[in-house]
């Protein structure tokens, strides 16, 4: 399947909204999932590390009934609920990833031996919080990826926070100690149009530091 190269980047973004009804008897054909999915793992990661997983759950979402909250219509209605995972031990993978980058001729053999010298002396100094925070903001980097990539496949989404995380992690039969719950992105074809939302004007929210400037609340 091609990837919908002629889809132009600002319509992409501006007409990304929030669905929450989507057509129940719509399913996104499997190929075009996994495009989806690999074209979402373009995101950046720390040290390329990847520390992203992804449950795609399409069939059986009444296991989910009463762990997501207020959001039952995206789960009983999208074509399918993916839960975006972060893995704590996914230092694990930079031996492969670094590998394949050599192989390709994308990163220097000597690169990949420094990098491989003072990553796990560097992971073994931070603590399970610091690794929890670094892979949550890689997990929301690909997240947002995932959102805009399925609207450039003409798929609507809603990224979910409100969840039951230790039961959903349970009822999947997620590994809790190994990985951390970032978000549910519910995907599929809106049956209903999202509701337009607005952005705080840019001077609200953006402060531009001068040297010797004291940065306070912008525009306060």
């Amino acid at each position: 399947m091609e990837t919908k190269q002629s889809v132009n980047f600002f319509t992409v973004i501006n007409e990304r909204h929030s669905v929450k009804v989507y057509d129940s008897s719509f399913k996104i054909p499997h190929e075009e999932m996994v495009q989806i999915l690999e074209e979402a793992t373009k995101a950046p990661s720390s040290v390329n590390l990847q520390p992203w997983r992804f449950v795609v759950v399409e069939d059986h979402k009444e296991r989910l009934e009463k762990l997501v909250r207020f959001n039952t219509s995206q789960l009983e209605t999208s074509s399918a609920m993916i839960l975006i995972l972060g893995d704590l031990n996914h230092i694990d993978y930079a031996d492969e990833i670094f590998s394949a980058a050599v192989e390709k001729k994308l990163m220097p053999q000597d690169v990949k031996d420094y990098y491989m010298n003072v990553l796990p002396e560097s992971f073994a100094k931070l603590t399970k919080q610091q690794i929890r925070e670094h892979t949550l903001i890689d997990g929301g980097l690909v997240a947002m990826q995932l959102m805009l990539v399925a609207k450039a496949h003409g798929y609507d989404t809603n990224p979910i926070g409100g969840f039951e995380r230790k039961e959903v992690m349970q009822a999947l039969g997620v590994d809790a100690e190994r990985y951390v719950p970032v978000m549910f992105v519910a995907i599929g074809k809106a049956a209903k149009p999202a509701h337009q939302s607005v952005r705080l004007p840019i001077e609200r929210v953006v402060s531009w530091n001068e040297a010797n400037q004291v940065v306070g609340t912008p525009n306060n």
